[in-house]
Formats: C-alpha cells, sequence, structure tokens
C-alpha cells in the first residue's frame, strides 16, 4: 500500500489553526516565508513518498540482524538513512550555528510526523538523535557540544537514550547501572541496559549513547542519578573516530512490531572493546541530576511519540480507505442494482470517519501545542512566552497519551475495514496494528502521562492552565452560536443543525473537564488515591475535549474559506496536495464533514470518561476489595 502525505490538511492546519504566519513573524525566522515553508514541505513529501516509504513493509519481514555484537539493516535502510542525512532532515529544527535549519517546531513538526507515517521504524532513529542534541544543547557543557552535537545534527553520528534496566523498568530508582569517576575525569562505566531503540546499527559511522547510572558515593533512589555521554567510539582531539569504546551489543529483542528497528540489549564494561575494562563515559552536568536532565530528552521523546501516533493512524486510515472504495461487497441498505463497495455502507462508513476524525483531531492538537512552543522560545514579551510554555507543557503529555491511545484504536478499526482480510499479514492492515501498539507504552506509558498531567501541571498551578484553556474554548462555542444563526437565516438547515450539535457537545465536553477538575481539585489535600485512580480517563477526556476544539475552530476557519471565496481557483486539483489559501470547495466540505463526525461521534466519549474520573472514590475503595493486589 502507497503512502501519500496529506499536504492539504497539514497545510490547512498549519496555516487555519496553528497560525504559522504569527510563527513566521517572530524574531529568528525573518527569513522563512509561506512560499519557503510550502517548498520544504512539497519536498518533504517526494523524500517519504519515494524513499522512506518504501522501506516500511520489507523491513517488516526482513528486519536487523544481529552477529556477534554488530547489527546490519538491510542496503535499503543503509541508503535512505544516508539521504535523510545528506537532504538535511536531521537538523531542520536546530539552530544554524550547529549546522541545522533552525526552523520553526511547528514545521518541524510536519516533516517529523510524514517520516513517522512513511515508516515507523526507520523514524525512531532521527527521533532519539533529536533528544540527544536538546539535552547536550540544555545541560552539556561546551566540550560535549562542540564534540557531538555538529555530527548528531548533520545525521553522521546518531544518538540514543538508555534508562531501561533488567529490574528497573518505570522506576528509575532502581538503576544500578555503575559509573567511577578517573583521574582524568571521565568515567568509567559498567551495566546492563535493555529496550535500547537504534543502541547498535550499520547507518552512522558512531552511536553517542546518554546514559543513566550512578556514582559509587551516590544517594539511593532518584536523587543518586547522573547522566553520562558514552560513544560507541572515542572522538580524538580533532574529531576523529578513535578506539571502540567498551560497550557492546548482547542481543536484540524479539517484538510485536516496529521489526526494522533494532531493539538492543547493550552491555557496558564487559571488556569488549578497545579501551580496557569499563565502557568511557563523561558526565553531563553535575552528579546526582541525571533523571532531572533526562527528562529534557524524554520530554521531547514524549512530544515525537504523539506525532508517531498521528502518523501510524494517517497510515492505517489511508490503507483502510483504499480498500473500502474498492471492496464491493454486499447491497446498499437503502436497496441498489447490483453490489456496491463497503465504503457505501453505513458502518464502514463510521469506521473511516471516525479513524480520519481522531487522526485530524490529534494532528491539528499537536501542531498548534508546537506552535506554542515557537512562541514560548522567540516571542519577544515575557509574559506571552510563559502563558505559551505552559500550554505547550500542559499538552505534551496529552498529545503523547491521548494520540498513541488513538493510534491503536484506529490501527484496529483499519483491520476491521479489511475484515478477514485484515488479519492476514500480506494486506499490510495488520502491520499498523502492531506497530502501533508500542506508542502507548514507550517513553513513558499512558498512566505515567496521566500522572504528570495531574501531578505536575494540575496540581502543580491550581487548574489555572486548564481554565484558561475552558475560557478559550468558550469563546470558540461562542463563536459556532454565531455560525448557526448564520447558516439558519440562510436556510441551510443541515449546516446549522451540525453546527449545533458540535457547539452544544463541545460545551457538554467543556462542562465534564470542568466537573472533574473542581473532584480533583477538591480531593487534592485528602485523597490522592482518589484522583490517580481516574488519571488516564482524565487524559482522555482532555484529548477528546482539546480534539473537538480544534476541530470546531476547523469548521470556522472552513466556513470562513468559503464565504471568501477561496476555493476557486483550486478547482479539480488534486484535494490531497491543494494548498488552504485555495482550497478546492471539496476539501472545505469534507473538512467540515470530519468535524461534524467528531462532534457526534467522539466529543460525547467526555462525559462518560469524566463520569469514571469523578467515581475515583468509589474505584478506590473496591479496587482495595477486588483480591488484585
Amino acid at each position: 500500500m502507497t503512502y501519500t502525505v496529506p499536504l492539504a490538511d497539514i497545510r490547512f492546519v498549519l496555516k487555519a489553526l496553528a497560525g504559522l504566519d504569527q510563527i513566521l513573524a517572530q524574531p529568528g525566522f525573518e527569513d522563512l516565508t509561506p512560499d519557503l515553508v510550502d517548498a520544504i514541505l512539497d519536498e518533504n513529501a517526494r523524500f517519504v513518498e519515494g524513499v522512506v516509504a518504501p522501506l516500511n513493509q520489507p523491513g517488516d519481514v526482513q528486519p536487523p540482524v544481529w552477529h556477534n555484537g554488530t547489527v546490519t539493516t538491510s542496503p535499503a535502510h543503509v541508503q535512505a538513512f544516508r539521504a535523510y542525512a545528506d537532504g538535511g532532515w536531521q537538523g531542520l529544527q536546530h539552530e544554524a550555528q550547529w549546522g541545522g535549519q533552525g526552523l520553526p517546531k511547528v514545521v518541524a513538526a510536519c516533516a517529523n510526523e510524514n517520516i513517522n507515517a512513511a515508516s515507523l521504524a526507520f523514524s525512531l532513529c532521527p527521533l532519539l538523535t533529536d533528544g540527544v542534541i536538546e539535552a547536550l544543547l540544555t545541560v552539556g557543557d561546551e566540550q560535549l557540544r562542540q564534540t557531538y552535537v555538529p555530527k548528531l545534527v548533520a545525521g553522521t553520528w546518531t544518538g540514543t537514550m538508555n534508562l531501561t534496566e533488567p529490574q528497573a523498568g518505570s522506576d528509575l530508582a532502581q538503576v544500578r547501572t555503575r559509573a567511577v569517576r578517573q583521574d582524568d575525569g571521565s568515567y568509567r562505566l559498567s551495566g546492563q541496559k535493555i529496550f535500547i531503540t537504534y543502541g547498535e546499527h550499520d547507518l552512522a559511522e558512531n552511536i553517542i549513547h546518554l546514559v543513566l547510572a550512578r556514582t559509587p558515593d551516590a544517594p539511593a533512589g532518584v536523587k543518586g542519578i547522573s547522566l553520562f555521554v558514552v560513544p560507541k567510539f572515542l572522538v580524538n582531539d580533532d574529531g576523529s573516530l578513535g578506539a571502540r569504546n567498551d560497550v557492546w551489543c548482547a542481543s536484540l529483542e524479539h517484538k510485536l512490531g516496529i521489526h526494522a528497528s533494532p531493539t538492543a540489549v547493550l552491555l557496558y564494561g564487559s571488556g569488549k572493546g578497545d579501551v580496557g575494562e569499563g565502557a568511557v563515559g563523561y558526565l553531563v552536568g553535575e552528579e546526582n541530576r541525571g533523571l532531572e536532565y533526562m527528562f529534557i530528552m524524554m520530554n521531547a521523546a514524549r512530544y515525537a511519540v504523539g506525532q508517531q501516533g498521528i502518523a501510524v493512524s494517517e497510515r492505517a486510515y489511508q490503507q483502510a480507505l483504499g480498500y473500502a472504495r474498492e471492496r464491493v461487497q454486499g447491497r446498499a441498505i437503502e436497496g441498489s442494482a447490483g453490489p456496491v463497495t463497503i465504503a457505501h455502507h453505513p458502518d464502514v462508513q463510521r469506521m473511516l470517519l471516525t479513524m480520519r476524525a481522531l487522526t485530524e483531531a490529534t494532528r491539528a492538537v499537536s501542531y498548534v501545542a508546537a506552535s506554542a512552543r515557537d512562541l514560548a522560545k522567540h516571542h519577544p514579551d515575557a509574559e506571552t512566552r510563559a502563558r505559551n510554555q505552559a500550554f505547550y507543557e500542559f499538552l505534551v503529555p496529552v498529545i503523547k497519551g491521548f494520540s498513541t491511545e488513538c493510534a491503536v484504536e484506529v490501527a484496529s478499526l483499519g483491520v476491521q475495514v479489511h475484515g478477514g482480510m485484515g488479519y492476514i499479514e500480506e494486506t499490510g492492515a495488520a502491520q499498523h496494528y502492531r506497530d502501533a501498539r508500542i506508542l502507548p507504552i514507550y517513553e513513558g506509558t499512558t498512566a505515567i502521562q496521566a500522572n504528570d498531567l495531574i501531578g505536575r501541571k494540575l496540581l502543580r498551578d491550581g487548574g489555572a492552565t486548564a481554565q484558561a484553556m475552558l475560557q478559550a474554548m468558550g469563546q470558540t462555542a461562542a463563536e459556532l452560536d454565531a455560525e448557526a444563526a448564520d447558516a439558519q437565516a440562510g436556510k441551510q438547515e443541515a449546516d446549522a443543525a451540525a453546527i449545533g450539535l458540535l457547539r452544544d457537545n463541545l460545551r457538554r465536553a467543556m462542562h465534564a473537564q470542568g466537573e472533574a477538575l473542581a473532584f480533583m481539585q477538591a480531593q487534592a489535600g485528602s485523597n490522592l488515591r482518589a484522583i490517580f485512580a481516574g488519571s488516564v480517563p482524565f487524559l482522555m477526556l482532555t484529548g477528546v475535549l482539546h480534539g473537538g476544539w480544534q476541530m470546531a475552530r476547523a469548521v470556522l476557519a472552513c466556513r470562513k474559506m468559503a464565504r471568501e471565496g477561496q476555493g476557486a481557483d483550486a478547482a479539480g486539483a488534486d484535494p490531497a496536495r491543494a494548498d488552504p489559501a485555495r482550497a478546492d470547495p471539496a476539501f472545505l466540505q469534507a473538512k467540515q464533514a470530519t468535524a461534524f463526525f467528531y462532534g457526534a461521534h467522539i466529543l460525547p466519549r467526555a462525559g462518560a470518561l469524566g463520569a469514571a474520573v469523578r467515581a475515583g472514590e468509589i474505584v478506590d475503595i473496591w479496587a482495595a476489595r477486588a483480591n488484585i493486589t
């Protein structure tokens, strides 16, 4: 199944919802024009469709091979990664002084989503490299930055994140990897790390590992964890590669999905390299602050994994839609002269629209959040920066948790649309489902995202950020009031009814969020278990609500564009690639249809999720009596 970048929707969200023009007006982006952004998106589409997407299915059935500590990927993967690096895609969002292009995060987000959709397994290597770059630029000293960042940005070297050990999954307090300081200021590391994505491969000249470890006199628990750079090959003073370090790939994991991504078991200090016993590492920042530093990388990775969820959803939707339009089965329920394609059947339409609505809603939320991050970093006004930073930080766990849970739902629906053929590997629908299943797990499970949302975001500011968002949503609902009235006055009864339903269900979802916030604030001082018993339902409620908000904004934008006559110039153009500034009327209509479906079928989920949150006290009491501990 081929993959087509959804350029029309990407451009629509960028310009109509994420405020691209405002971002390009910020200091630092003076040389970036809308036309240049369009050119970048076009080139990205050509690259991922022609170079990366063809890797997806072959990589699933022919994964990398481990032999005696080395990992060999397919020649096609090596060539594609070299083309990726040579094209400058790794450096999109990184500063020019380090060899990057310095693009806004919201523009880079579009390109990264498309790489993920083309091949999730391929995209994991650049994703983690981005995290290493961000961590080193934020907390690394100048020597570490100069030594490693330019090569990472260029794609000559790649990066990994080493947290997990056999006894230490989410509980990093149990990390045992040991780091002993040497006379020259370096450290020698020993221990075992598991689940290390792209921990060993042949795509790049060097692999730069960020490793959590403990010094001999470190305090117990998470307060005694430090962060180290451990390169596969040591780097000489002139930047050339030196001795092979004592970090060794003991094996690769055999996984449910993302088969083309080598997930390594790494041994540090097993005497396998050319430096003697103990892997040579270099401290990042200060001792015992490693977990704090690693969260810089993890937050970047969590946003990126949320984008992976959107990407897999898009890929699964495109495949299901293509199949549904071709598969002839049964007559139309209202009667037809002969059998029709299954895309005509009401429940298949429900599944397809659910897939599309969840994909487009999560895309919009992620781009709007990326835009807020750009404003938080570049806007000249300090208050505006702070407000947008709070908005972005609030949404990161929602984007990671909600988008990835939606990906599993969307990919499952994709299998269902195919029927029995979806259960057969050759059709490819099952691969999307298998690949999607890791997304709510790695870089912090959905429960960890929910606990972060509540513990570090809501309870920290007393719900102030969430309440500010509810006020903004209220303004959107008021605009829908006016839009529905205009449609009614123009005798557009179907439009008025759909807008009214979207508005009403948005307000009901807002009410559910408000009640959930009140419940948590009431319980915060006395019964934390009652709050966290409903933490995942609260995260999902927040995701449903924010998706609905952006879909409501999309309706308002579409109708404004239609009134202004935008669309006539692109009549007959490829709707997948049309520019929303001259959007095909068919695109505007389909976009509204998707939003109206979201309002009718997805937003009502908020009520049930809110009820689950408010039942936290009862659930906690009876969970203790359920004989599951």
